[in-house]
């Protein structure tokens, strides 16, 4: 299911502005990104639930030059394979992030905690239940 194109650039814009927080070094999940956004208008939530991960992929594949897109990564702690996964690894090393000999970053020590719930708050973003986002390695 695609995300619908009335929704497409609000969506795309809460995704890099989440992005734009994880400090280098760090590393955020599409998962644990998704949990920040609320459910567009015009799509049901099963859906969202769904495929918002998934979105958040396609937020990141299509993102402006200042977001710094090589930060997210999916839930095993890998880089997605596809067309410039070399040069997101290179980045990442650059910034100090270690892989380990299966490919894969170690969330609790480089997982990035997440957005204050006040700037979530303040951006019109969800703040999880519990806030159990801050606890990389779930998503």
């Amino acid at each position: 299911m695609s995300l619908p194109p009335r929704a497409r650039a609000a969506f795309f814009q809460a995704v890099w502005s989440i992005t734009r927080l994880i400090p280098p070094g760090q590393v955020s999940t599409y998962g644990q990104i998704a949990l920040y956004l609320p459910c567009p208008d015009g799509v049901n939530e099963p859906d969202f639930l769904a495929f918002r991960a998934r979105w958040v992929g396609e937020a990141m594949a299509a993102c402006p030059s200042d977001v710094p897109w090589q930060r997210v990564i999916n839930s095993q702690g890998k880089i997605s394979q596809r067309r410039g996964a070399a040069q997101q690894r290179a980045l990442l090393e650059a910034e100090g992030v270690i892989f380990n000999d299966r490919d894969q970053v170690d969330l609790k020590r480089f997982g990035w905690d997440g957005p204050s719930s006040e700037w979530l708050k303040a951006s019109g973003l969800v703040i999880p239940p519990g806030n159990d986002v801050s606890q990389p390695g779930l998503f």
